[in-house]
């Protein structure tokens, strides 16, 4: 990858672009995963490239809620392989979930390589390769589950994911936690939680708020999220990146 001084005003953005062309050439990223990347950034840019107190809120309910699951999985695409892939290794250590690797864009090929690199970086349960399920009303590659992680599962993280899979496994019954930079997409609208940040800090901050909650009661997790209107944080949000818009121009 190209050297990016640390000096440099836009180091984590340049550093995030960086790794996603890096996915693209190993093979792990798809080249559409480049545009997304590319959006994802600008929506960055409008909540302050910041872990706003809304999506603090949402991390800390989100957290809970995977804590508090029967069955969690979490999903991995290209463009989280790229951006995070140790910490979706250790965040699945921390709830003891299961990882399915799920591609809109699906080669078996990619699938492989995403599985391999989860696998090197010391994951235990990665799911994937072998869908033996579709998720109801879907179709395409993104239709295919796999039984024993997100086809089973009670609560989902699905972190830069597209929207109608996101409500078709609302539509399951599932609990779906969202990691998703644009507060009025599909995704965001559609999930039990989302949380309004860039996966790259957004992460990390579940790992430590479930880390903190570990040792939490099931019924003190519970009071958490209970009464939780993703609504509420999604209007916040926005609230936020007017407050920080009119702030640039004072």
């Amino acid at each position: 990858m190209t050297e990016i001084p640390k000096s440099h005003p836009r180091y984590e953005s340049l550093l995030a672009r960086e790794r996603i062309a890096q996915g693209v050439k190993d093979g792990i990223t798809s080249t559409q995963g480049l545009i997304a990347q590319g959006r994802g950034e600008a929506f960055d840019y409008l909540i302050g490239e910041r872990t706003t107190p809304s999506a603090k809120a949402a991390t800390d309910v989100a957290a809970a809620v995977l804590l508090f699951a029967k069955r969690p999985a979490l999903s991995v695409n290209g463009n989280v392989a790229a951006l995070v892939p140790e910490g979706m290794v250790e965040l699945s250590k921390v709830l003891n979930a299961t990882l399915e690797v799920n591609l809109f864009h699906r080669s078996e090929e990619r699938v492989g390589k995403i599985a391999s690199l989860l696998r090197r970086l010391g994951a235990e349960k990665v799911l994937g390769e072998d869908p033996d399920e579709t998720i109801p009303g879907l179709d395409h590659a993104r239709a295919k589950a796999t039984r024993g992680a997100i086809f089973d599962a009670d609560v989902v993280l699905i972190p830069l994911e597209d929207g109608d899979r996101c409500e078709a496994l609302v539509r399951m019954g599932k609990k779906v936690i969202a990691i998703d930079l644009n507060p009025l997409s599909r995704t965001s609208r559609m999930a039990t939680v989302t949380i309004v940040d860039n996966i790259v800090r957004a992460v990390p901050n579940l790992i430590s708020f479930a880390k903190d909650l570990s040792a939490t009661t099931p019924r003190d997790l519970q009071s958490i999220f209970h009464g939780y209107d993703n609504k509420v944080i999604l209007r916040q949000c926005v609230d936020e990146i007017q407050s920080h818009l009119t702030k640039q121009f004072q």
